[in-house]
Parts: structure tokens; sequence; C-alpha cells
């Protein structure tokens, strides 16, 4: 399976110290009061554990953590819908966007007139799903304390005894790649090595990657962010390479 997209790895590092930190907040609350729904505790809910990584490693305040746990009991967070749209966008690239909004008629016309402006159009459901896997998506950070050393032989190791598929070094740390299934228990196997999670999550990636260059690559990626950047929006997949 390739899915690896260089827009995805900017996107990561740019959300830890990324300006628009409120929006990202956002995001990532809507996130936690969602997986809250099925147990507001971590230790007892998984999905919510790894939505909690996610936020600790984006820097947001344990404060609002609590907030968005708390929101599981609230009327606000029980009318947040799950919606997954298609599209396509500039030199044919596959979009799947995933949102969480409390009035879909609003924001699937968001999403369309977003697409629209930035040369992106929406798909009919199932022509672009089938070009991608639903996996589990684990980073490891290889940020480590002052007079310690990254050990990436060791992460592999762990990584693939405990039933990865893969796993890719990259600049900033190593990406591991699970069946959607076994996505908790790698990612357990993992902390119990002493090995830090920055995030743990699934995610739709491609079968094969769409390689753009030029200005259809500087469409393709201004699209991405201004989907990204949508207040409704929790996660972007695409197979651009």
């Amino acid at each position: 399976m390739s899915g690896h997209s260089k827009w995805e790895t900017t996107k990561r590092q740019k959300a830890v110290v990324d300006a628009k930190r409120g929006a990202l907040f956002t995001k990532i609350g809507n996130q936690i009061a969602i997986a809250a729904r099925k147990g507001t505790d971590p230790a007892m809910n998984p999905s919510l554990a790894m939505v909690i990584e996610k936020a600790k490693h984006a820097n947001m305040p344990n404060a609002n953590i609590e907030r968005a746990i708390a929101r599981a009991a609230d009327k606000a967070s029980a009318d947040l819908i799950e919606e997954t749209y298609e599209a396509y966008g500039p030199g044919g690239i596959g979009i799947i966007i995933e949102v969480a909004t409390d009035n879909k008629n609003r924001t699937m016309p968001e999403v369309r007139n977003t697409l629209t402006k930035n040369g992106g159009r929406m798909a009919d459901p199932g022509s672009v799903m089938f070009q991608f896997e639903r996996k589990g998506v684990i980073f490891v950070s290889n940020e480590v304390a002052e007079g310690e050393e990254f050990d990436a032989d060791m992460v592999m190791m762990t990584a693939l005894d405990a039933g990865a598929e893969d796993v890719k070094e990259e600049a900033d740390g190593m990406e591991i790649v699970t069946d959607a299934a076994d996505l908790m228990k790698v990612r357990e196997k993992l902390i119990q090595a002493g090995i830090q999670v920055a995030s743990a999550e699934l995610k739709y990636l491609a079968n094969n990657t769409v390689e753009l260059d030029g200005g259809d690559l500087e469409k393709a990626e201004k699209l991405l962010d201004a989907i990204d950047d949508m207040d409704d929006v929790v996660a972007v997949h695409t197979n651009l390479g």
C-alpha cells in the first residue's frame, strides 16, 4: 500500500505550532466529545485515549481536554453528526473529507463551495472511496529528552512484533501502519515498551498515490489547506503523493 503524502506530513508538523491554534483545538475538541460518548474514562475507552494523545501532542491545555470530555453529557455533543464526503481536486486527486457537525445542511454546502472555489468538486459516494483503505496509523515522534537517543530499530521491531503491517521512518519520527482492527493492540504494545506515542488514529490511506508538480501541485495543496481549515472538518485524506 502506498498512502504516504508529503502534504499529510507537512500538516502534522504544522499542527504543533499552528498559528490557528484555536481552530485546531476546536476540531480536536469535537473529536474528544464524540469519542467520550462511549465513556469518559480514557483507561476504559481506547478511542478517547487516542484522541487525548493527539490533543496533548498539539499542546492542547488539560482544561480544554477536560471541557471537551464533559461535553459528552451535553445535548450539543449529542447533536454532533459524523459525515464523510468524497471529492476530486486539481490533477484528478481523490479526497476524503471527514466532518463533525451539528448541521449538515450548513456543512455540506460550505464544503462544496470551498471545493468549487479552489478547483475541486464533490464526487458521488463510492467513486473515490474504493481507492483507499481504512487503516490504523500511529506516529512516534523522534523528539527525546536531552541526553537520550531515539532508537528507531527498537520502535520498528516492537511495532512489527505487535502486528503492524508497515513502518516508515520520516524526518520527524516514525509512522506505523496497522490493520484497522489492530490499531489499539499495537498502540498498547508500544506504550508498554516505554515508547511515547504522539498519535494513533484511523485514517484512509490511498492504495496508489497521484504525483503532481508545478501549478497543479500548488492548486492541490491550496485546496487541501482550505478544506482542512474549515471549522467542521476533522480529517482530510488524499492520494496526492
